[in-house]
């Protein structure tokens, strides 16, 4: 997530580059033939005008639909973070306060769920977009992914006791085995007494909420922005993009008639062509970076800081005296 008022005009211009002189060699080549005798090759500008309308609207649906996928990943952590919350103190005072073993345990087995959980999200996708050498170049100097830079394991390790942790490092979805350890668990409390039927109902009714923000970001993780739209998108987006200057050179090479720009005014096609271009695949580009919230971009929503802010609430309702530290942005990135 981009913590800063706006990306800086020199970040915006290094991420594009690469597209910006594609776009540049475009308009450049059909500029060159027209200007060398080809008159042939112009075209009518009003059908490239009626595929840019055209065109105009599908990426406004396009990045609509990105943005409703963030802000719904963005929902659900919203969600995880209250119940984690509220799980919390009810689960402390259901347990007997803050010195028992049992809500220490449950405690830190929550933490291993949420560190699972993002570990999960943030596995790559053969639809996601980071591998993309604009988004790579971009990561590089900007910031890091916190789950590529440690093992699931050795995080792990820091919350479960080792018979737990060989447990849950031999099934294939761990977050969820990790809910059905709490749910176990709190079976197991309520068949010795330990709590009542309402309490453990309570605490149950969170395990199952946990399980229903777990599935909701799985499925955003997991089903890509469907594929026949993108296409179509991508499509159009190319034919626009070559069709363009070929629909512009009458209209430039007219425009100093009369004027001691006579001949001259044709080469304006090469800047103002790859110009509009560039506007509409950035618009695409950027809805693109947008649509999968869990991959690792610059635009993600930030499970790792929301993980650690969750943390943190919860160790101090036990009363710990060192609590990690918040994560803070890096170069206007948290993740």
């Amino acid at each position: 997530m981009h913590t800063g008022k706006r990306y800086t005009p020199l970040e915006f211009f290094t991420w594009t580059l690469r597209d910006t002189l594609l776009l540049l060699g475009i308009s450049a080549i059909p500029t060159v033939l027209y200007n060398a005798g080809m008159s042939f090759l112009a075209l009518p500008w009003q059908p490239v005008a009626f595929l840019g309308t055209g065109l105009a609207f599908i990426i406004g649906f396009k990045n609509n639909a990105s943005y409703g996928r963030i802000w719904e990943a963005r929902q659900i952590y919203g969600a995880i973070i209250n119940d984690s919350r509220s799980f919390g103190y009810t689960l402390r005072d259901a347990l007997g306060g803050k010195q028992s073993a049992a809500v220490k345990q449950m405690f830190y087995r929550h933490f291993a769920w949420l560190t699972a959980l993002r570990f999960q999200l943030r596995e790559p996708r053969s639809w996601e977009n980071m591998q993309r050498h604009s988004n790579r170049s971009f990561q590089a100097d900007h910031y890091a992914i916190p789950e590529k830079l440690s093992r699931l394991d050795d995080e792990l390790a820091g919350y479960l006791a080792e018979d737990e942790l060989k447990y849950i490092l031999s099934k294939k979805n761990r977050a969820t085995q990790l809910i059905a350890l709490q749910s176990e668990t709190l079976a197991r409390l309520r068949q010795e007494g330990v709590i009542n039927d309402f309490q453990w109902k309570e605490l149950q009714s969170g395990i199952i909420r946990f399980t229903d923000d777990q599935g909701k970001a799985e499925r955003i993780k997991n089903f890509p922005y469907p594929r026949n739209f993108a296409s179509v998108a991508t499509y159009l987006m190319f034919i626009f993009i070559f069709l363009l200057p070929f629909g512009l050179l009458k209209e430039y090479a007219r425009l100093g008639d009369g004027t001691f720009l006579q001949g001259y005014t044709i080469w304006l096609n090469i800047p103002f062509s790859a110009m509009v271009a560039w506007a509409f695949h950035t618009l695409d580009t950027v809805g693109e970076s947008s649509v999968n919230p869990f991959e690792g971009s610059a635009n993600d929503v930030p499970i790792t800081q929301i993980s650690r802010t969750i943390e943190i609430d919860m160790r101090d309702m036990l009363d710990e005296a060192s609590l990690p530290a918040p994560i803070v942005p890096v170069n206007n990135i948290v993740l």
